[in-house]
């Protein structure tokens, strides 16, 4: 495989800390701390604040680092009636790797109004570079909810699936060029996840690509899988998944046929094996090259070394540096130097080879 003739390009996979005078620091789901009379005005300067730490590290593709979020998920069902969040029940996620309080889907679903419209405008008129925005995806959002009224798990993915595609239609009429879906939840429930997860992937991603050409355009799509946050909870399952984590296998050739353009997967200080990356011919491969779990700094070498290595399964047009998972739960210090490895070592990649 011939050499890179470009850096790089480099991204965020999502979330990044939130400032400590914004909400809680090194917490999954923090409390906001402003009154709510300056709370979107400074989530607002929050996302202005990690825009400008992403363009200074030299990233090309920019994010909201989820500023205006308390969580991933819940940030999206906020603007979603038919849910009650004002009964929060139990519930073991992830096949019962923690549990959390989640709210409860009690009638048909159907979106209030526009959910992200004022963080994704932020985010376009704060910078020139591309933009990414992320969503949560319909499989992992069915995962967070207890079902009170749908009675199947697919008939109520499809349901959040026509709602997030709502959503995107409008990130891209934002300005949003790269719209992601997370989906954590396909690599903890893969027969699922090849079988009617990625039919709801592509629902909620449908026309995005007529709607960004209409706008003149390219939009992309993309989703996110990985092994989670590096909490302890999921640090403890990694360490019961043997010398090889296999997960991606089982739905990696599902996403290579389907209309997705990009997919986000763990590579650094996993067991992943690297070939696996072969099995997502035809897509752009966002390598994970910074680990979420540590809050030890990766060097530019080893980011480097990691992006050229991923070479000899990624042809070098389709290669893209980015985060194992979004980096939400770390010290702000950290994320910001480990933002700076990303973006060293992907300008490194510049005839390396594999």
């Amino acid at each position: 495989m011939t050499a890179p003739t470009l850096p790089v390009p480099a991204t965020v996979a999502g979330s990044l800390p939130k400032p400590s005078w914004l909400a809680e620091p090194n917490k999954l789901w923090p409390r906001w701390r402003p009154e709510a009379d300056v709370l979107a005005e400074a989530k607002l300067d929050a996302t202005r604040l990690w825009v400008h730490a992403q363009e200074a590290a030299g990233l090309t593709t920019i994010g909201d680092g989820e500023q205006s979020r308390q969580h991933f998920v819940h940030g999206f069902l906020e603007r979603v009636s038919g849910i009650d969040f004002e009964h929060k029940v139990e519930m073991g996620i992830r096949a019962d790797r923690y549990k959390a309080m989640v709210p409860q889907v009690v009638a048909p679903l159907a979106l209030t109004g526009r959910v992200h419209e004022a963080e994704a405008r932020c985010l376009r008129a704060a910078t020139t570079r591309p933009t990414k925005f992320t969503l949560p995806g319909p499989m992992t959002i069915v995962d967070t909810v207890a079902d009170r009224h749908y009675g199947d798990r697919v008939a109520m993915a499809m349901a959040f699936a026509e709602l997030l595609n709502q959503e995107a239609h409008a990130l891209v009429a934002d300005g949003v060029d790269v719209v992601q879906f997370d989906e954590p939840a396909f690599n903890v429930y893969m027969a699922d996840a090849a079988d009617w997860g990625v039919k709801a992937l592509e629902r909620a991603a449908a026309g995005l690509h007529e709607a960004g050409a209409a706008r003149g355009r390219a939009v992309k799509t993309a989703v996110h899988i990985c092994y989670g946050y590096g909490i302890e909870a999921n640090v403890k399952w990694k360490a019961t998944l043997g010398g090889q984590w296999r997960q991606y296998e089982q739905v990696f050739p599902a996403l290579s046929a389907s209309s997705i353009d990009q997919v986000s997967l763990e590579c650094i200080h996993s067991h992943v094996p690297p070939e696996l990356m072969g099995l997502l011919e035809g897509k752009d491969v966002m390598v994970g090259v910074i680990d979420v779990a540590s809050d030890t700094i990766e060097s530019a070498d080893e980011v480097a070394a990691t992006l050229a290595a991923a070479l000899r399964w990624v042809p070098e047009r389709r290669l893209i540096a980015c985060t194992n998972c979004g980096l939400a739960p770390m010290r702000r210090e950290v994320a910001e130097s480990k933002l700076r490895a990303l973006g060293a070592g992907a300008a490194l990649v510049v005839g390396a080879g594999a």
